[in-house]
């Protein structure tokens, strides 16, 4: 018998009618469902038909209905265990997903049958260790970034100032509206919109872009996944961190973040071979000339 973690977006109808589907078909091939108590009430699934699932818990596979913040969710629900999520596109871009919701019971049937009979196999993802210290020196929280992780200034008309630090030499001090420090995955989101390159996800790399930076250096930089890369906010403007489009911590004067390789990766679950030219091709509506 299997667990099987579903995670649903709160405010999509067909979230809520595959939930339903993915219970009975798992309650009827002998595996079981579990879900955190928020989405088991949000989308309205009958009481002891799943399990309650709290983060970190292990299961075999977890399933995302959504687009990619649910998917981003579901990886940060797994707090690093190394179990493959699959992801279903109930969202409009939809880099991360893999299944469209008309093939999703066949989805769990080929993935049931195992690897090689079901030809499935998993894409591992870098992902980044944010590390917070106070300007008294004594550490704040943690986190884990499959995307990325934003330091954005909180006044309106204000820019912020953070000295950047590579393998614990300065590189230069930014006047920005943020900065982003971003994986290869991510480089299709935030990033991408302040202008950063598009990385293929099979690289480890680790980008530091710039938000509308008050300055002429206002380039990406691309750098090797094993530098580390401290960020401390200078000045008296405070900053707000986020992490995958979460709200994180604040951070005041002296305060600064470390961001370095994390030693776990996303599992996404694959049918075939996607490759990333394509999902571009597909997603921005890329034609041949």
């Amino acid at each position: 018998m299997s667990t099987v973690l579903l995670v649903a977006h709160h405010d999509r109808a067909e979230a809520t009618n595959l939930c339903a589907a993915a219970v009975q078909w798992l309650a009827d091939h002998g595996h079981g469902a579990v879900m955190t108590a928020d989405d088991a009430h949000a989308v309205g699934v009958r009481p002891g038909s799943t399990g309650t699932y709290h983060a970190g818990e292990a299961v075999d596979l977890a399933v995302s209905l959504g687009g990619d913040g649910t998917m981003l969710r579901t990886v940060s629900l797994l707090s690093g265990l190394p179990v493959p999520v699959m992801g279903v596109n109930l969202g409009l871009l939809g880099y991360l997903t893999e299944v469209d919701p008309g093939e999703f019971i066949p989805a769990l049937a080929r993935w049931a049958a195992g690897p090689e009979a079901g030809r499935w196999s998993v894409d591992e993802r870098m992902m980044l260790s944010i590390d917070v210290r106070r300007a008294d020196g004594t550490p704040g929280p943690a986190f884990t970034a499959l995307n990325e992780a934003v330091l954005e200034k909180q006044e309106t008309g204000h820019t912020i100032r953070m000295l950047v630090t590579i393998d614990g030499s300065a590189f230069t001090s930014y006047a920005a509206d943020g900065l982003i420090l971003a994986t290869p995955t991510g480089s299709t989101a935030y990033s991408m919109s302040a202008r950063g390159p598009v990385v293929s996800p099979r690289l480890r790399a680790m980008l530091v872009t710039p938000v509308s930076p008050h300055m002429l250096f206002d380039r990406t930089l691309v750098l090797d996944p094993g530098e580390t890369v401290c960020v401390e906010i200078l000045g008296h403007r405070a900053a707000a961190l986020s992490i995958d489009g979460q709200p994180g911590t604040t951070l005041v004067g002296g305060d600064s973040i470390v961001a370095a390789p994390s030693p776990h990766a996303a599992r996404l679950l694959r049918f075939g071979e996607r490759r990333f030219h394509q999902v571009l091709t597909a997603k921005f509506g890329l034609t041949e000339r």
